[in-house]
């Protein structure tokens, strides 16, 4: 068993440089995902994911958190597409629906094949420090729905498939899981009435699912985090909800994990509880020792993440072919729907931060 096949795996630099290539080579990552530290210019970019392709003997998942706002990786390279908030605000589904297919035509020109949006969250306290601020598409599920289901959808027309978070539901995080493990004391009742209302509208139409890391007494007294309680992923989001697209786990590196558990525990709980992908961004100099830890997962549980796998693998496109003036004129339409969105005179300033920045790149 290949227990690199299980893994998200980020990279250093904005090179590929010859350690991280022998780790690769070694591991055969399912694939990778980049954040800002990997971008600085379109053609660079271009050469890292196509090295990072040319490294494994499969063709691989390629992804990256490109939601709009602050949290934009690609705005290293370009023009800074509008927030949710501010496209919810606005209130123009079409804007919305540009942003989406502009958001699906970049990132195929530079060769990803998933999104990490949207996010399904409901707004309902702008204030809790929970990395949430301005990401969230709606104050009701409702418009969550609508809102999140256009860029969804326009997304994936494009040939980038997306992926729905923060499962089961984030709203109420008190705080950052980048830092520390947040309990959400709400109730099943509560849950039901709000929060999964959005998730469960949208999981037909979603290819995946990112399960946060957040304790939720009322569905697992066990004290896992969402990210590891079976009870959570494959009781309820699998068999309850019957949800049929990849599980991907948040990132493993984060506080609420590496602050409580092993790296070898929180890989191989991550899988058994019904993660089929586990995200391990910023520490690929461990990636063989989780790989390797993975080899152990059960056989059923094997089974059943590697038929997930392959269903997802088929829906992946190949990237379009890239040049820079491709790039340039893409760029010229996300800052055009930033005027649009935000009016001439704000969109010329970008966001510097408007929420609290984790030291660690937020999901």
């Amino acid at each position: 068993m290949n227990g690199g096949q299980y893994i998200l795996m980020g990279v250093p630099g904005t090179e590929l440089d010859a350690k991280t290539a022998a780790i690769i080579r070694e591991v055969q990552p399912a694939g990778f995902i980049l954040f800002g530290r990997n971008i600085k210019a379109p053609a660079q970019l271009r050469k890292l994911i196509d090295d990072l392709r040319s490294e494994v003997k499969h063709v691989p998942i390629v992804t990256i958190d490109q939601e709009g706002g602050r949290v934009s990786r690609l705005k290293e390279c370009g023009a800074e597409p509008p927030s949710a908030k501010q496209l919810r605000e606005k209130g123009d589904l079409r804007l919305i629906e540009r942003h989406g297919a502009l958001t699906g035509e970049i990132l195929r020109l530079f060769g990803f094949n998933l999104n990490l949006a949207p996010v399904v969250d409901v707004s309902f306290d702008g204030d809790l420090d929970n990395s949430l601020k301005n990401r969230t598409w709606g104050l009701s599920p409702d418009e969550v729905v609508l809102n999140a289901g256009a860029f969804n959808r326009t997304m994936r027309e494009q040939g980038v498939l997306s992926c729905g978070k923060h499962f089961p539901g984030y709203s109420y995080a008190a705080v950052d899981p980048h830092h520390e493990l947040p309990v959400v004391a709400r109730s099943r009742e509560q849950l039901e009435e709000t929060e999964w209302k959005a998730f469960k509208a949208l999981a037909p139409e979603l290819d995946s699912m990112m399960v946060g890391h957040a304790n939720y007494p009322a569905l697992d007294d066990s004290g896992y985090p969402s990210s590891l309680s079976r009870k959570i992923i494959h009781d309820l989001l699998r068999k309850e909800w019957g949800y049929q697209g990849v599980v991907i786990s948040d990132d493993l590196d984060m506080g609420a994990i590496v602050g409580h558990y092993g790296l070898a525990e929180s890989v191989t709980r991550a899988v058994e509880a019904g993660n089929d992908l586990v995200l391990l961004c910023h520490r690929p100099e461990l990636i063989p020792e989780a790989a390797k830890a993975l080899e152990t997962i059960s056989l059923a549980r094997a089974v059943e993440a590697e038929k997930q796998l392959a269903h997802f693998h088929e829906k992946l496109d190949p990237p379009h072919p890239f040049s820079i003036e491709a790039h340039a004129a893409l760029d010229k339409k996300i800052y055009q729907l930033r005027v649009d969105t935000l009016g001439a005179e704000a969109a010329a300033a970008r966001s510097i931060d408007d929420g609290k920045r984790s030291p660690v790149e937020t999901f």
